[in-house]
């Protein structure tokens, strides 16, 4: 029998439609081909620390680059809009003692609040859902296993913001390889939507799915 959607361990994959992901090692997941990259080696550093002095002056301090608020828009999402203009609420996810509370009504999505907020110059802004449950049917986030690369995922949030995405990949991954073998949950490289619900083949009796459903996307331009 299916779960009743609620809390979750803190471990790789989803559960039966539920998040559960490792956070130690959420920000530093190896990349693979077509996941979400970090920033290169030999690219601008997150903080923006400015190019070195010459070697007969003295360094000055590193400095933290903030862009122009004119130039650049964060917000924590309030609804997701999928392709075709299906829209969901988006509630933050909080962890509580190693767990996280992914929202119990099916038709809603969590943001995970350890993540990006829309716009943000670096790191990965991750949502999850539910595919289905075993008491309210189908969840909001199935719709993620008909999505295809190059189809446009929105973001909403207060005061009218929005930034819209371009969907880079969709790929089926082993529930216990999303947070070990996949970069979905890094906050150190280029800004991405993650978008994640469960997936592959449904093991009645052995912890619901067994693999997760993780879409990845770039933003199109800067938040409005």
């Amino acid at each position: 029998m299916r779960r009743r959607p609620g809390l979750v361990p803190l471990r790789a994959g989803l559960v039966a439609g539920v998040l559960a992901l490792t956070l130690g090692l959420a920000a530093c997941g190896g990349a693979e081909p077509g996941a979400v990259e970090p920033a290169g080696a030999t690219g601008p550093s997150v903080a923006g620390e400015p190019a070195a002095a010459p070697t007969d002056e003295a360094a000055p301090p590193a400095a933290v680059g903030t862009p122009a608020s004119s130039n650049r828009v964060t917000f924590v999402p309030d609804q997701v809009v999928l392709p075709g203009g299906d829209a969901a609420p988006v509630q933050p996810a909080t962890t509580r003692d190693g767990e996280l509370a992914v929202p119990e009504n099916v038709q809603h999505v969590g943001w995970w609040d350890g993540s990006a907020e829309a716009g943000d110059p670096f790191g990965n802004t991750v949502m999850a859902g539910h595919v289905d449950s075993s008491t309210d049917g189908l969840g909001f986030f199935v719709r993620l296993l008909t999505l295809e690369k190059g189809e446009t995922v929105t973001l909403r949030g207060p005061d009218g913001h929005h930034l819209a995405y371009t969907i880079t990949s969709v790929r089926t991954i082993k529930k216990d390889a999303l947070a070990t073998g996949t970069a979905a949950f890094d906050q150190t490289g280029d800004p991405h939507l993650v978008l994640i619900t469960c997936g592959g083949t449904y093991h009645r009796g052995e912890g619901g799915y067994d693999s997760n459903v993780v879409v990845t996307a770039r933003p199109k331009g800067l938040a409005r």
